[in-house]
Formats: C-alpha cells, structure tokens, sequence
C-alpha cells in the first residue's frame, strides 16, 4: 500500500461541493477554508436551515438544496453522505457535472459504492472512493473540527479503470488537509474496516445493551472507555453495517471463537489458557 505523507504545500482544488454538512462534511468544509485550499466551499443539502447555520458559522460559502445546481457549479464534489446513499447520489449528480470533473466521498464502506458507480458515469466525470479514518460518535456541524484530519489515516480505492491523474489529484487534496494517504482495492478496504471499525461497534454496542439501569453508578471509565463507540447514531451504523454486512459477519465468526476460548478457560478454571488470551490481547493493545 504506498502512503504520502501530508503535504503543508498549498493547492487550488477549485469549487468543491461537499453534499452532507454534518460532522464529517463540515470539518473538511473547516479545513479548506482555514487552509485557502478551495475558492469556494458549497454546502449541499435537503435542509435550508441547517445549511444557512452552517454558512453562518463560517464553514461554506453558499448553501444548496438544489444539488444539480451545486453540481454545475463544482470542480470536485465529496459525498458525506450516508453510505447507503452515497451511489445514487453520484449517479443523479454526475450527469449535470462538467467534463473534467472529479467525484469523491467519505463513507467507511467502499466495495458496494465503487462497483455500482464503475463504468455509468458520463464521459470526463471521474468518481475515486475515500474514506478518511476520522470521526467522532457526535454528529452535527455544530462539533466540526477543522484538524479532524490532521495526521489521520486517508484511504483511497480505485480501480482497474481509474484515471491517475484522478488518483494523484484526490491525493493530494486529502494531503493537504493533512491526512496521510494510502491506496486499497475496495475489497481489501471493507475488509480491513470490519475487523478495526464496523465488528468493534457491534461489540460495543452489544455489551452497552446488556448493563442493566441499576448498574450504571457502578460503571468506571474501563466500561466508558469500551463502550464509547455506541454512542453512534444508529440510523449511520444500520446504513454502515447493511453495506459491510459479510465482512462484518466473517469478523464476528472470528470473535465468537475466541470468546468461546475464555468461557471455555473460565468454565475449566485453565489459568493458563486465561493468561495466553490475555496476554496476547495486550500484546495488540500495546503496539497501537
């Protein structure tokens, strides 16, 4: 996987649409405007108002419920929507992008995107998946951060068909709001995010259910700390975990294994079966 590390260099990424204002799209929409990267920031979405909130704060330039419009108006458009939104989003945009346009968008699955979209779009408009490894469990442009994506992680996935023009154009714009950036097949990408991303929120969200209401006062920070993720909004992770959902499974299967080492150690009193799992749980722990 070759990585670039962030460049501080300055860039004309033109008119950039960024369709989904929320926390997500409002800090990239922060950190172009902070670094001069873009002449124009346009929020594009179906509520006006939280739009023109948004623009108020400072962190777009023009607000648009009219997304053709928006994408007349734009040299490159990122997607902060919801995954399972994403690809129809871009195939009714595309047609009303100018030739020479570039496509992008910040969902943490990528195989079901890239292949619905490859090979529809028009002559001369380009779409490349992102996803920038950075979030929060809040949501909302009112949490933005403008160095969201400093010194994070940004994977891009092409395919056999995409331009590098478009590939080295995509990277350094996420470069330059300083993320470093790496390429991966879209497969390799949703695998990846099962194991790190997508199974621990399942994880997380599982054990949070179980803790009865009387048990809360009992709670430290080990049980907020594992537990933090399920916070999520739960709209977001049903559209996330619907897209990844096999890969998500594969990883579950793995987990439900070794569970099943520990209950077997606790059941059987084996010590040393309890240390190795331990163990080697804080082996992977340590090297994060």
């Amino acid at each position: 996987m070759p990585s670039s590390d962030p460049s501080p260099a300055p860039i004309d990424a033109g008119t950039v649409a960024i369709y989904g204002v929320g926390l997500i799209g409002g800090s990239l929409a922060a950190a172009l405007k902070e670094r001069g990267i873009a002449r124009r920031v346009l929020g594009v979405g179906r509520n006006r108002e939280r739009l023109d909130a948004a623009r108020a704060m400072g962190l777009i330039d023009e607000s648009f419920v009219d997304a053709d419009a928006a994408a007349r108006e734009s040299d490159l458009l990122v997607f902060c929507t919801p995954v399972d939104q994403i690809a129809a989003g871009v195939r009714r945009a595309a047609p009303h992008c100018r030739p020479g346009t570039l496509i992008t968008d910040a969902g943490s699955v990528k195989g079901p995107i890239c292949h619905e979209l490859e090979g529809v779009l028009p002559d001369g408009v380009t779409f490349l998946g992102s996803h920038p490894i950075a979030g929060s469990e809040k949501a909302g442009f009112e949490h933005s951060k403008s160095d969201l994506y400093q010194g994070k992680v940004c994977v891009l996935t092409p395919t056999a068909s995409t331009p590098k023009a478009a590939i080295e154009r995509l990277r350094t714009f996420w470069s330059s709001v300083g993320s470093r950036v790496l390429e991966m097949s879209p497969e390799e990408h949703d695998t990846a995010l099962a194991m790190t991303s997508h199974a621990p929120h399942v994880i997380a969200s599982a054990l949070a259910a179980i803790l009865p209401e009387n048990f809360r006062q009992f709670t430290g920070t080990g049980f907020r700390d594992t537990t933090r993720i399920a916070a999520g909004d739960a709209d977001l992770w049903v559209a996330i975990l619907g897209q990844n959902a096999s890969a998500v499974l594969d990883v579950l299967n793995e987990y439900d294994r070794t569970l099943a080492e520990f209950r077997t150690a606790l059941k059987m009193d084996d010590r040393a079966t309890l240390r190795r799992l331990l163990e080697l749980g804080k082996i992977h722990r340590d090297a994060l």
